[in-house]
């Protein structure tokens, strides 16, 4: 089947081929109005399988919400806005989360989105607070519907629900094959969509390095420079335990960023931000990074810590391998430690910690610059790319990924010119506001 240019035209923008069966089949039904599940493995491309066909159906004569889309974190909310905002088509979309100022939600929902994207208490909060009309929107997405219901979101998801009087299409999105769907989810006859059992993994490979000591934290520092410049997370069970493995990588001149959910919302964005843009190739994590963060271009991931269950397992090796790309699952592993039956039962490849060898290859170095002034300023990335290849004189390979957000920017430069365009940049102007450019 051949795609239409207006899909053609987005793929292109996220350097996509074509779409994938399971996003085929998603956006011929949800273009039908029916209710659907979709069962798709996480790196599968399930937020653009439910965008595409949701924004063809908006209506540009609205000035209401038309969708509403409740996710499980700030960070898969951020996400889906960006992709979204990404896709071009025109329409406003805001994303109201946990960690902010409420004041910025009410600032963003002056002027009423097509397409609002939140977590399900604050969601119910700008219900509770604002004057919303609700009887615009037709379509609610669940995105990771089962994740919201572990972490405790029932009662708020149930509340929206039985709050919008006019929703003609649900859509639930889920990794997992056990989720149990709710009953007030009100679906209708829904069709289902199911590519978990049809995914072979061939793209990713499974290896198991042994380490000779319990503690492995040398282990882990020879495995990391046997990897060179590959960007990749490293997991570990507890945020106590990544601490020390944190402390143990900075005394050792490792670059890398944690992220856990003991951390400050602000400090977890700019973490990602960090790993996004190259200024660090690694990512600690908790299992709080193994669902609904579209990390890009992840080589590996490596279980520092064997996980507890099968879903964890499954969930942090989606991180890599992603839309069809390659990618290695290392599994950390003390010799006399034995393997859960689900590991044991792949029978991955097995590889002793001295056969590593150090990988010297290097690669030039980002760092991250802040920018005081975002979406709210009228600035985009076009904006921030022309003011440092005009003004600041940076070559085309100086200038890396560059993130727009409400109230700010950040843009990733290469190391060794980031000096002189600061020099060159700051205190200039950016449609109609004077911005400040730093380090972070």
């Amino acid at each position: 089947m051949s795609l239409d240019k207006y899909t053609r035209s987005i793929l292109d923008k996220f350097e996509i081929k074509d779409l994938n069966p399971m996003q085929k089949k998603a956006g011929q039904v949800i273009r039908k109005n029916e209710d659907v599940v979709i069962l798709s493995p996480t790196g599968t491309g399930k937020t653009l399988a439910f965008l595409l066909p949701l924004i063809e159906k908006l209506d540009t004569d609205c000035n209401e919400i038309q969708a509403l889309i409740l996710v499980p974190s700030r960070e898969l909310a951020q996400q889906i806005e960006q992709v979204a905002r990404k896709m071009g088509s025109g329409f406003k979309i805001n994303s109201v989360y946990g960690g902010r100022a409420g004041s910025l939600d009410k600032l963003d929902l002056k002027h009423r989105p097509a397409i609002l994207i939140g977590t399900p208490g604050r969601v119910v909060d700008r219900f509770r607070r604002d004057e919303l009309s609700l009887e615009y929107i037709q379509t609610l997405i669940l995105d990771e519907f089962d994740k919201s219901l572990e972490i405790g979101f029932k009662e708020e998801m149930k509340e929206i629900i039985e709050t919008l009087p006019s929703v003609k299409q649900r859509i639930l999105t889920s990794a997992t094959q056990d989720s149990q769907i709710p009953k007030f989810a009100r679906l209708i006859f829904p069709v289902f969509i199911d590519y978990l059992q049809n995914t072979d993994g061939s793209n990713l490979k499974i290896k198991t390095i042994l380490s000779p000591e319990k503690d492995k934290l040398q282990s882990l520092e020879k495995v990391i420079k046997s990897l060179g410049n590959q960007p990749g997370i490293i997991f570990c069970n507890f945020k106590d335990a990544l601490g020390r493995v944190s402390d143990y990588l900075d005394n050792k001149n490792i670059n890398h960023e944690c992220f856990h959910g003991g951390m400050e919302q602000v400090d977890r964005e700019l973490a990602l931000i960090k790993f996004r843009n190259g200024t660090s190739q690694l990512l600690l994590a908790t299992d709080l990074a193994a669902r609904g963060l579209d990390i890009p271009e992840i080589k590996f991931i490596l279980h520092y810590h064997l996980p507890l269950h099968e879903k964890e397992f499954t969930h942090r090796n989606g991180r890599t391998a992603r839309m069809n790309k390659e990618g290695v699952a290392y599994i950390l592993q003390f010799r006399e430690e034995p393997l859960p039956d689900f590991i044991e039962a792949i029978a991955p490849e097995t590889q002793e910690i001295d056969e590593l060898k150090p990988d010297n290859s290097t690669s030039p170095k980002w760092t991250t610059l802040h920018i005081t002034g975002g979406r709210r300023d009228k600035i985009s990335k076009g904006d921030i790319a022309g003011l440092f290849f005009k003004q600041g004189k940076a070559e085309r390979d100086q200038v890396g990924v560059i993130e727009v957000q409400q109230k700010s920017s950040f843009v990733g430069v290469h190391a060794d010119a980031s000096e002189i365009l600061i020099e060159k940049t700051n205190n200039s102007r950016l449609k109609k506001k004077k911005v400040r450019i730093s380090y972070i």
